[in-house]
């Protein structure tokens, strides 16, 4: 079972927009080492958006390689082509990842029974397992807990991650899959109360920046210990807050760059982190001890 602090993983670049190869060698070394259960490749936090398929299909390889099986690594492989969704799993499944995390497709808008369709079709024609992933904040997409009801039931369709921060709707997906089913947060401000309810992990921006406390946090939900988990959450509140006073993964990029982590650099259309969006990161890494 994949579960735990899964870290959605940033795509490290120069200056330039061109990828760094070596900087991203360093941050799965870092995940390694600092308990992380699972690494996401080229989900939003990793600008899948801007990246073409073979710097796609790279990134995935050379994740999949470094890691060499110590922990499981989601390949994310979504689009709003079910065609283009399609050749990006397969290209994961031949490079050996674990699972693949499917966003809803954005822009074209579909219904639910086009979600069904879409996802089903994604399932039956690549034999990997694969995780839904519903963001509507960014997809402008809402798939419903009775649409994931019925992908549930999918065979290799073995989880999702729910991104609306809405505990409510988490709820009401657990209530309506099975326990071997495994939902995920997608939001790390809720993260601890969704696990309290039965999810099985985070799928976590925070994660990148504080890798062994994110983890602690989800072990301790997992075991029901939400004294721990609720307080490890409060002591992480500020950083959870400060990685999306602009759109991610601009803040989290800006913050692993003034940890020394990573460059400066980021791929259009998104900039680096405004000059006066720069404090109050700053701060949240201090409020946590990662910044003097």
């Amino acid at each position: 079972m994949i579960a735990g602090s899964m870290v959605a993983l940033v795509t490290p670049m120069d200056a330039q927009g061109g990828l760094d190869w070596d900087s991203l060698s360093k941050l799965v070394d870092f995940h390694l080492q600092e308990g992380t259960n699972a690494i996401v490749a080229v989900g939003t936090t990793g600008e899948s958006a801007t990246l073409d398929v073979d710097e796609h299909i790279e990134v995935i390889r050379r994740v999949v390689d470094q890691v060499n099986g110590r922990i499981p690594v989601i390949a994310g492989t979504g689009a709003n082509c079910t065609r283009e969704a399609i050749e990006l799993t397969e290209h994961a499944m031949s490079v050996g990842a674990d699972a693949c995390l499917l966003v809803t497709p954005y822009y074209n808008k579909p219904t639910q029974e086009g979600l069904y369709q879409h996802f089903r079709h994604i399932a039956e024609s690549v034999a990997i397992p694969q995780i839904l992933y519903n963001v509507p904040g960014r997809t402008n997409c809402d798939m419903l807990p009775e649409t994931v009801e019925r992908l549930s039931k999918v065979p290799n369709i073995i989880g999702i991650k729910e991104a609306t921060g809405n505990l409510q709707r988490g709820q009401e997906v657990l209530d309506r899959v099975s326990k071997d089913f495994l939902v995920y947060s997608g939001d790390d401000a809720t993260a601890v109360e969704l696990m309290l309810m039965g999810g099985k992990g985070n799928i976590s921006v925070t994660a990148n920046v504080v890798p062994r406390a994110m983890s602690e946090l989800c072990a301790a939900a997992m075991r029901g210990e939400a004294a721990l988990g609720r307080a490890i959450n409060e002591r992480l509140m500020p950083l959870h807050k400060a990685l999306f006073v602009e759109s991610n993964p601009i803040p989290v990029k800006w913050a692993l760059h003034e940890m020394g982590l990573i460059p400066g650099g980021i791929r259009l259309p998104l900039t680096w982190l405004s000059a006066g969006s720069q404090e109050p990161v700053r701060q949240a890494l201090r409020q946590c001890g990662l910044l003097a």
